[in-house]
């Protein structure tokens, strides 16, 4: 093989090393979200409530704010 080829099949391989090495690290942090969320839960918290609130923060305010709007209607609309 080439030295050209050489490169690129080690380049490749560094990739999906490193890909892989990744995905690991993101297993690893579920598991450790999914512990936080279990110790609010033990405590007395509503993780489903929880879990809102961490999206939201996530959000633009202005997007937040019309989204929060939106739903108000929603309810308004069928009696909620």
């Amino acid at each position: 093989m080439s030295d050209t080829t050489n490169l690129a099949n080690d380049r490749l391989r560094s990739f999906v090393e490193r890909i892989e090495r990744l995905e690991e690290e993101r297993v690893a942090l579920g598991a450790d979200i999914r512990e936080v969320y279990s110790e609010a839960k033990a405590v007395g918290f509503d993780t489903t409530v929880l879990r809102r609130v961490v999206a939201a923060r996530k959000k633009d305010p202005a997007d937040r704010s019309e989204e929060d709007e939106i739903f108000a209607l929603y309810c308004a609309v069928l009696g909620m």
